[in-house]
Formats: C-alpha cells, sequence, structure tokens
C-alpha cells in the first residue's frame, strides 16, 4: 500500500514542502488503495504498456502505474508540486515527469521522442474543467493511442456513455461513441479524495476503436450535422436542418432527403444513432 493513501502522511508531505492548493486548478489527490488498484485494471496495464498520465498530482496514481507498466511519462501543470513528485517517485527508474499544460504541448511530438510513436495508454486524473477538451483532443487529433482511462464527474460519464433517446445522449456521446467504445467501471465517492470535491466521480475507459463507428464521407460535415441536431433539442430534425447556417437545401428538399434515407422529418435529433447521423452527412452536398 502507498504511503500517499495515508491522508497524516500526504498533509505532512505537503506541509513540509510548503504547498498550497491552487483552487483554480481543482486539485483533489486520491487517497484510496481500492480506487487506485480499480483505475489500474480498468486500464489493463500490462508489463510492456507505455502510459502516458496526465495530472499526476503528488505521485500516488503514479506510483501504482509505473508498478505495473514498463515506462509512464507525467505531464504536471502546477510547477509547485514537481519537487513532490520528484520526492515520491525517486524510486521509479521508469518514471519521466513533463511540466506542462497538456492542452498547449505538441501531442504528437511528446509521443515520438518519449515513446517512439508506439501507442500508449492514457491515464488521467483531472479537475473536471478540462476533462472533456483533453479526452477531445486525444480523439480529434488521432493520437497513437490504445485507450483513455480517467475519472471524470458522474454526470460526465452518464452523457459519454448515453445511448440515443435519453436526455443523457448529446453531442459528446456521439464524438465519444464515435471514435471510441467506452464503459464506465464504477462510482468513486467525494471522500476518497483529500480534498474532497462537491461531486461524485466515475471511472471510465474509453477504447479506440480501429475504425469510427459509422462511415462518414466527410468528419467535419458529421459533426457540423452533430452540433446543428443537438443545438435545438426541442425541435424536429426537418426545422432544426432547414434552418442550419450552413444549409443550402430548404424544407421540401430536407424532407425528401430524410424520407429517402428512412427518418421520420418528425423526429428529434436526439433520438438519432450514430449511423443515421452519417447518413444525414453522407448525403448533404
Amino acid at each position: 500500500m502507498s504511503q500517499l493513501t495515508s491522508p497524516k502522511y500526504l498533509k505532512d508531505l505537503l506541509a513540509r514542502h510548503g504547498f498550497q492548493f491552487t483552487k483554480s486548478l481543482g486539485q483533489n489527490f486520491l487517497i484510496d488503495q481500492n480506487i487506485l488498484n480499480k483505475i489500474v485494471e480498468a486500464a489493463g496495464i500490462q508489463a510492456e504498456d507505455k502510459v502516458l498520465e496526465v495530472g499526476p498530482g503528488v505521485g500516488t496514481l503514479t506510483q501504482a502505474l509505473a508498478k505495473r507498466a514498463a515506462r509512464v511519462v507525467s505531464v504536471e501543470l502546477d510547477k509547485a508540486l514537481l519537487p513532490i513528485l520528484q520526492e515520491t517517485l525517486r524510486s521509479f527508474s521508469n518514471v519521466k515527469i513533463i511540466h506542462g499544460d497538456i492542452l498547449k504541448l505538441n501531442i504528437h511530438d511528446l509521443i515520438r521522442d518519449e515513446f517512439q510513436d508506439k501507442p500508449v495508454k492514457v491515464v488521467a486524473n483531472l479537475p473536471y474543467y478540462i476533462t472533456t477538451p483533453i479526452i477531445m483532443r486525444f480523439l480529434e487529433e488521432d493520437h497513437p493511442y490504445k485507450s483513455i482511462t480517467v475519472m471524470v464527474q458522474r454526470e460526465v460519464a452518464d452523457r459519454i456513455a448515453a445511448r440515443p433517446g435519453s436526455k443523457e445522449y448529446g453531442a459528446l456521446s456521439v464524438a465519444v461513441q464515435f471514435y471510441t467504445q467506452p464503459r464506465i467501471i464504477g462510482k468513486v465517492p467525494s471522500g476518497v479524495f483529500m480534498p474532497p470535491p462537491k461531486v461524485d466521480s466515475m471511472i471510465i475507459t474509453l477504447k479506440k476503436r480501429s475504425r469510427p463507428a459509422a462511415e462518414v464521407k466527410d468528419p467535419n460535415q458529421f459533426f457540423r450535422v452533430v452540433k446543428t441536431v443537438f443545438s435545438q433539442r426541442r425541435k424536429t430534425l426537418l426545422n432544426t436542418l432547414a434552418s442550419a447556417e450552413w444549409s443550402n437545401m430548404d424544407k421540401p428538399a430536407w424532407k425528401e432527403t430524410l424520407l429517402q434515407l428512412n427518418i421520420d422529418p418528425q423526429r428529434r435529433g436526439e433520438t438519432l444513432t450514430l449511423e443515421e447521423l452519417a447518413a444525414i452527412a453522407n448525403c448533404f452536398r
């Protein structure tokens, strides 16, 4: 068991380094060994795996990953945590800490330089306000990753894994499921963090698909359609598409197109499957 899961040890460690929590960075350090084990198991870390960790904090999860993986490279934004990480990870020769902002770093260069462009497993315990942008960056930029295992706010996990027709189903659901196969691992109560966040969390794993879930001619057009149909959830699909800024088709033309696709023009966008959304995008000229 890691000493870092002991609240007393962690408080003493932080005090010794004069560390102060930065509220704007949303820092919450994990102090539960069982949850650590769940994350590592969910990520399926094997002895030959290369891991890119985002937000190591004090190195609690980093230690657990380093015990299983061949190599772990962790990106930490807070400069004040670097001397703490040097202490907590000094016995692990297979770990490297990079100081930087994962939203600004060139991830292609990072994976090339640190992993020789070999596919990595991404693992992260992130501040909730940047979780979605980071996930989408990995998905949209097509980095060489096998899976992404993250701790996210419970509502975000529900949205990612939502099915068509549910109230949680939306553009985020479609985008993540287009590129990956999401699997919710389990709930994480707020009490296993120091300090505890105000919301419960979920562990979720996103396994990269060998090819997108639906065949699209133009991904940009596909996501333009997705954004449009979910932007006005109360309107019918026909009215939403006919009023879209990018559309050069009038309502009769859209009605005929939807009927040809066997899609009821009176349906709401939130009921459409990925395949139906792709069919709409593919028919647009």
